[in-house]
């Protein structure tokens, strides 16, 4: 009922304005009581912006189902496949923009949008400096700023890729624009 509730959500939004549309009017054309639609969301806010929280958890889950002895660029390499179709797919692609257009409009969103990729980097980076400290056969030992600089760098490559392939002909797959942005940088692990 989330992505119901999200899709029809997005359609007015991209209708009548985010600060245009209510609550009352997503609960409505979700044919569902304002009540039964904070069952879901807490509010208007969460709706666009939990599904990087869903997001997150994707990837979170895509890394830990990789093979432990892989090197971790390459888990994060094969874990971003999770966005491929969304960067191709020429509907899903346009609702994305259109929606980040209105989450980068709005400074509340846009706060709580940066906030929550930085929990989703979060998540990989315990996981990434777990797997490092498996592969050298110890457990991680105080601070280290390498995972973050892992995680951080493989986040600017997807985004990289992003723009570069946006502003290309696309007649490559993203795929290859991601795989090219990340053989930029050797990690050392």
């Amino acid at each position: 009922m989330q992505t119901e509730l999200t899709l029809v959500a997005q359609d007015l939004f991209l209708e009548n304005g985010y600060e245009g549309t209510t609550v009352d009017e997503i609960a409505a054309a979700a044919g569902m009581s304002k009540r039964t639609f904070f069952r879901y969301f807490a509010s208007k806010d969460d709706l666009v912006i939990g599904k990087y929280d869903l997001f997150g958890d994707r990837l979170a889950d895509a890394f830990d189902d990789r093979p432990q002895d892989e090197p971790v660029w390459e888990s994060l390499r094969r874990v971003f496949d999770i966005t491929l179709d969304y960067v191709q797919d020429d509907r899903a692609r346009a609702r994305g923009d259109a929606m980040e257009r209105i989450v980068r409009s709005s400074p509340q969103l846009n706060a709580r949008y940066l906030e929550k990729m930085q929990r989703v980097q979060e998540i990989l980076v315990g996981r990434v400096a777990a797997r490092l400290g498996d592969q050298a056969g110890a457990a991680p030992t105080g601070v280290d700023a390498k995972p973050a600089a892992i995680v951080g760098a493989a986040f600017a490559c997807m985004q990289a890729a992003r723009g570069a392939w946006l502003q290309s002909d696309q007649s490559q797959p993203f795929g290859a624009y991601l795989d090219e942005a990340m053989a930029a940088f050797r990690v050392a692990e």
